[in-house]
């Protein structure tokens, strides 16, 4: 092996020799690991601690040889508060130090040793520091121990001693929201201000704060503590805010926020933790823990004191939360005690004292200035009152309030000069369209109110200065004034808004007031100019033109003199808004809401009334009907065949309906069909493949019906099968064939006959349904009729299955006899091809016989004589040419098979008699006069064809 070894590396034996004898004789050195640590050099900063064995501390707390020994217990625990002055090392240490808490707060119930009371004060110091962590992995790894430790410093608040719950909510509150910087420990680092966070979050320290408020009730400045630290809490952490209420923290807190404070701390954090339960937390909890006497009464305080007697901005804005928080109330609890504690009264009486005048104590110095935040109370006053006028009980104290004539103040136009006490245009502006929309909400409720403050009248003048030619740049602020700015928009829309929320009431009084007014002509005469525009319309104006259309319906409805009161001009706008394209309606802008508020305008408006529907149909307003049943979505199908039924009453309807013709030549009644035939789809209705019933015993029911079944239920309570009358729109259609007739309609397939046959039948299967169900129902309840009557049941149950089979029967035989047509046909149409191919055939062989008599004179004599022999043989006489009338046309010798010849005069009656070509007929004495006879041309052109 050594001998190998030298040859490899290139040497001989004997030049080695000594070089292996050097080696062998040199004394080795051992190689020693040196590993120096940054702590060896200096390099590591910070304090260096090592920890000490706490177990040792808890067992000479609870040893019970030990438990006389106070002194070293002392001395224990200072040893340990000194010893973790920088933090907990680590999470562990975090355990023990919580079970040396808890043996020295056993220590500290023995009325002779409070002398542990500041070392628990000092190691609830310590705990206020993030944990110390070794590894990045702690965090994860402990968190459910670290968790457990900090839910122990709530359950601390237990202990008697203020100095020991002051502390606590120093820790925690420091623990939650500060980091120190002189936390400096060599190898450790402190854990991050968001894991702590999240501790907390995961603990329910939270909840315990809340719940030993209850300990403190008297003590001020212990509870001012707590609530700064669940203010802190409580601010964006939505885990803390649901603890809170499931503590009943908006109860508690609410109800003691008018305790005696001399500082206002108490109502400033009360009302804040409140403020972040509602923007953070569950908004229905904090309602229904509000709800009750004691907490409305707190709110009334509150609010009344901050409003009477705060001056700051700081009051002001407090004031105002305080009633954001009271509307949340009323929003969410319609029936939360406002009425009851006299706070719906007073609020009304805030929101009106400006316009109305009061002699009240508490607004008889009040003045609201034209700051932001007396700005926004306005506002908000409003808005309360809209969420109390939801309690039927509210609305006679809003009555007495004169909150509807405060209200009306506002509904007139806007000025251009304010008072220096008064609101700036841009604020009043503001606060006219805030009451127009409480208005919108109010007015339905308390309609007595808005006829004795002629609200009609108001609303109509502002109506007209809206379209007047009067100059006015709106400043459109807030999302009310959307698309007001630097015109009169914003007013007019929340004005029509309004007028829209009183019709609907559908009370006669008001809609007869409105119509006195004028109502109908100037709404009709401002379509009129909106649809004589050329300006695109956005979103805004589009919603105002469906909610004139709208007014109109309900003012039109079910009285003729309305009617004959809109005139052509309405019928020319409803007939512009029908010839809307139908591509508009996937704008987004609601066209598709414009297009039912013009069908619903023609069938509440002009449909019923005599004139109105004649010029109607004079201006095509059937077809566009129509037409727009046969583009339009789905949904709107049901409007316009109601609107079409109604129509049908007049006879000359039926002419329009079978005159129209739509895309492909289609007909009104193969549309009506395949509208039915979709109708049936989404029902679920059993149809065949072609159409025609399949379950005899189920002939119109749908799969929702079937599902449904047969339940049992009270005279007075109308059955499935009722219900789907009105619930889809086979009756309509139904109706609208009884008016134009089930035979001779144009433009029908088959497959419309087919379904045409199940429609002329649907109310006698209908009725068959109905009968079947009451049967269903008997034997359901074990109801036995009479013999008589069950003798009538079996023979309208033998009845209703014969009906379907006749229906069946008949469908059977139109698509039998389609069949047979279809077999006709195609015979036809091959027999077509034969013929074709026969004529090509014929043109064949004529150019074989053509070719064969230019190139072969005898067989183009024959062919003349052949020719000649056809004409002698079709002619009545044979001899023709041998009477005196026979002109032969043909060129002597010419051997063709075409008809050529010159032109010639016919002499068979004499030029004295008949004068030429070009003489005057006399009718009594003929054509004598006497001219020259037309010569022959002496050029005659031969035309040859072969």
């Amino acid at each position: 092996m050594a001998t190998s070894h030298m040859q490899r590396s290139g040497l001989t034996p004997k030049s080695n020799i000594m070089m292996t004898e050097n080696i062998v004789d040199k004394p080795r050195i051992p190689l020693v690991a040196h590993v120096i640590t940054d702590d060896d050099i200096g390099l590591l900063q910070g304090a260096k601690l090592q920890p000490i064995n706490l177990n040792r501390v808890v067992k000479l707390l609870t040893d019970p040889h030990s438990v006389m020994l106070y002194d070293r217990h002392v001395n224990a625990l200072q040893r340990l508060v000194r010893h973790y002055q920088k933090g907990f090392v680590s999470f562990l240490e975090s355990i023990r130090t919580n079970n040396v808490d808890r043996q020295t707060l056993k220590k500290m119930r023995m009325p002779d040793q409070p002398l542990y009371e500041q070392l628990i004060v000092d190691i609830l110091k310590i705990c206020s520091y993030p944990f110390l962590k070794e590894k990045s992995s702690d965090e994860l790894v402990y968190e459910q121990i670290v968790t457990e430790s900090v839910s122990q410093l709530g359950y601390m608040m237990r202990v008697s001693s203020r100095d020991i719950r002051k502390q606590i909510c120093s820790t925690l509150l420091n623990f939650y929201s500060e980091k120190p910087k002189n936390q400096n420990v060599q190898k450790h680092k402190a854990t991050s201000l968001t894991y702590n966070q999240n501790i907390i979050e995961n603990s329910d320290v939270s909840e315990t704060l809340v719940k030993s408020l209850a300990l403190i009730e008297n003590e001020l400045d212990m509870k001012l503590g707590i609530l700064t630290v669940l203010q802190k809490f409580s601010n964006k952490s939505a885990k803390n805010c649901d603890q809170m209420l499931r503590a009943g923290a908006a109860n508690r807190i609410c109800s003691r926020m008018m305790d005696p404070d001399p500082s206002g701390q108490l109502l400033f954090r009360s009302v804040n933790i409140l403020w972040n339960l509602l923007e953070t937390g569950d908004p229905a909890p904090l309602s229904a823990q509000l709800n009750n006497f004691v907490c409305i009464s707190q709110l009334r305080d509150a609010f009344i004191y901050q409003l009477t007697q705060g001056y700051s901005h700081y009051d002001r804005q407090l004031r105002n939360d305080l009633l954001v928080l009271s509307s949340l109330v009323a929003t969410h609890c319609p029936n939360a005690p406002f009425i009851e504690t006299g706070f719906a009264k007073q609020l009304t009486l805030f929101a009106t004292f400006q316009e109305v005048k009061s002699h009240n104590a508490l607004v008889k110095h009040l003045k609201l200035m034209q700051n932001h935040e007396d700005f926004e109370l306005k506002k908000l006053l409003f808005n309360i009152l809209i969420s109390l006028s939801k309690d039927t009980t509210a609305i006679p104290v809003l009555s007495e309030g004169h909150l509807m004539l405060a209200l009306m103040s506002y509904v007139r136009a806007n000025e251009k000069t304010s008072g220096p006490r008064d609101w700036s245009q841009a604020q009043f502006e503001e606060i006219q369209l805030h009451a127009l929309g409480t208005l919108c909400s109010l007015c339905p409720l308390m309609l007595e109110d808005y006829m004795i403050c002629q609200g009609s009248t108001r609303l109509l003048l502002l109506l007209e200065w809206c379209t007047g030619p009067e100059d006015f740049g709106g400043h459109g602020n807030s999302y009310h004034g959307t698309g007001g700015r630097g015109n009169k928009r914003a007013q007019m829309r929340y004005c029509l808004r309004l007028i829209r929320s009183i019709v609907s009431t559908g009370q006669e009084t008001v809609l007869q007031d409105l119509a006195d007014q004028g109502a109908i002509n100037q709404i009709s005469t401002i379509l009129h100019n909106a649809t004589q525009s050329k300006d695109s319309d956005d979103a805004i104006d589009i919603e105002m033109q469906s909610d004139m259309l709208f007014i109109l319906s309900c003012l039109c409805e079910g009285d003729m003199h309305r009617k004959e009161l809109l005139g052509t001009q309405g019928v020319e706008v409803c007939i512009h808004y029908l010839r809307t394209d139908s591509r508009q309606l996937n704008s987004g802008l609601g066209h598709h809401r414009l297009l039912l508020a013009a069908v619903d305008c023609v069938w509440c408006s002009i449909i019923g009334c005599y004139t109105t529907e004649e010029f109607f149909m004079e201006l095509e307003g059937v077809f566009l009907l129509i037409d727009l049943l046969e583009v339009c979505p789905k949904n709107m199908h049901n409007i316009i065949l109601g609107c079409l039924l109604d129509l049908c009453e007049n006879p000359k309807t039926q002419h329009h309906v079978l005159s129209w013709r739509g895309k492909g030549n289609c007909t009104a009644a193969h549309l009506f069909c395949e509208i039915w035939r979709n109708e049936e789809k989404d029902m679920g209705v059993q149809r065949a493949s072609d159409g025609s019933i399949k379950n005899i015993s189920r002939p119109l029911m749908g799969i929702l019906q079937e599902q449904q079944g047969i339940v049992s239920l009270p005279a007075t309570i109308p059955s499935q099968s009722i219900v789907d009358v009105s619930e889809n729109m086979r009756a309509k259609l139904y109706s609208i064939f009884c008016k134009i007739g089930f035979t001779d309609l144009p433009g029908l397939t088959v497959e419309d006959h087919v379904t045409l046959v199940v429609i002329e039948k649907f109310m006698d299967l209908k009725l068959g349904e109905v009968w079947t169900e009451v049967i269903s129902e008997l034997q359901m309840e074990g109801v036995r009729p009479v013999t008589p009557d069950m003798e009538a049941i079996e023979a309208i149950s033998r009845g209703i299955e014969e009906r379907a089979q006749i229906v069946c029967g008949t469908q059977i035989e139109l698509l039998e006899a389609q069949q047979n047509q279809d077999v006709l046909d195609e015979q036809e149409f091959y027999a077509e091809i034969r013929e074709n191919y026969r004529q090509k055939e014929k043109q064949l062989s004529d150019w074989t016989d053509f070719v064969a008599r230019t190139s072969n004179f005898q067989l183009l004599k024959a062919a003349k004589e052949r020719q000649k022999l056809s004409i002698d043989a079709s002619r009545v006489q044979n001899n023709y040419r041998e009477l005196e009338s026979y002109h032969d046309t043909e060129l002597k010798d010419l051997h063709t098979t075409t008809f050529c010849g010159k032109s010639v005069d016919v002499e068979s009656t004499s030029h004295n008699l008949t004068g030429g070509p070009f003489a005057n007929y006399d009718p009594k004495t003929g054509t004598l006069r006497d001219r020259k006879a037309m010569k022959a041309p002496s050029n005659l052109s031969s035309i040859s064809r072969y």
